[in-house]
C-alpha cells in the first residue's frame, strides 16, 4: 500500500486560476492535494490530473463554502481520504458576480472564511499553516479608498482577514500558524479582467505605474514558498508585487 505523503494541503477555488497553481505546487513539493470548487467540475479534474500527474494523491471535493452542511460534508471527505490537513489555502473569493445579493461578498469573503477554518480545525494536525490569499486593495482597504466596483470586494476580504486573524490564539493554542498573502493586480486574473469592463486602461495604468504585475505562477509560488517556510510567524503578511501608489 502506498505510503500517505508528508503533507496534506486543501485549497479552496481550486478548479482554476491562482487557487490551481498552488495546487499544482503544493503536489510538485510533495503534498496530497484536495481540490475544493464551487461549480467548475471539468477544470477540478484537470487540476486533479496535474496533481496526480507530480505523483500525489489528488480528491477534487465540490462545495459551495456558504452552505454549512457542504462545508461539514467537505470535511468529512477529506478525514475519511487523509485524515488530516497539515496545509490549508483559503484562496476562494468573489462579490462581483451579477446575480448574486448585496450581501454575497460578506457572506462568502467574511463569513464562510471563517466558517471554513471552523469546519476543518479539527483535521489541522499541529505544525500546520493556514494561509488566506487576498489583495492590496482588500489588505489596505482602511488606508486607501479603492476603485468604486471593487469596494464591496476590498471591504468584505478585509473583514474576512480580520475575522481569520481573530482567530490565532485558538490556532496556536493547536500549533497552527495563520499567514496572510497580498497580491497587487494579478496578470491574467478574472477580477481585474472584470474590472478594465468598467475602467478601460486599468491593467495598463497599474502595469507602468508598478512597473510590472505578478502573473499567475509568481503569485501562486509566493503562497506556496509561504505556507513551506517554517521561519514564517503566525500573523505574518507577505505581499507580491508593489503596494505603493494603489
Amino acid at each position: 500500500m502506498r505510503q500517505s505523503s508528508p503533507r496534506v494541503a486543501l485549497v479552496t477555488g481550486a478548479a482554476r486560476g491562482i487557487g490551481a497553481v498552488v495546487a499544482r505546487l503544493l503536489a510538485e513539493a510533495g503534498a496530497d492535494v484536495v481540490i475544493c470548487y464551487r461549480s467548475k467540475a471539468a477544470r477540478a479534474a484537470e487540476t486533479a490530473a496535474a496533481v496526480t500527474a507530480a505523483g500525489q494523491r489528488a480528491l477534487t471535493v465540490q462545495a459551495d463554502l456558504t452552505d454549512a452542511d457542504a462545508l461539514g460534508a467537505m470535511a468529512t471527505q477529506v478525514a475519511q481520504t487523509f485524515g488530516r490537513i497539515d496545509t490549508l489555502v483559503l484562496n476562494a473569493s468573489g462579490g462581483l458576480e451579477k446575480d448574486r445579493d448585496a450581501d454575497y461578498a460578506m457572506r462568502l469573503n467574511r463569513d464562510a472564511q471563517r466558517a471554513a477554518l471552523e469546519a476543518l480545525l479539527p483535521l489541522l494536525r499541529p505544525g500546520g499553516v493556514v494561509v488566506f490569499v487576498t489583495s492590496h486593495w482588500a489588505h489596505f482597504y482602511a488606508q486607501r479608498q479603492p476603485l468604486a466596483a471593487y469596494e464591496p470586494v476590498a471591504a468584505s476580504k478585509r473583514a474576512g482577514e480580520d475575522a481569520l486573524r481573530a482567530c490565532i490564539p485558538t490556532l496556536s493554542a493547536r500549533g497552527v500558524r495563520l499567514l496572510v498573502v497580498s497580491g497587487d493586480i494579478i496578470e491574467g486574473t478574472i477580477t481585474p479582467r472584470l474590472l478594465e469592463r468598467g475602467s478601460p486602461g486599468l491593467i495598463a495604468a497599474r502595469r507602468a505605474q508598478a512597473g510590472a504585475l505578478p502573473t499567475v505562477e509568481e503569485f501562486a509560488q509566493a503562497i506556496v514558498a509561504a505556507a513551506s517556510d517554517p521561519a514564517r510567524a503566525t500573523g505574518d503578511t507577505i505581499f507580491v508585487g508593489a503596494t505603493d501608489d494603489l
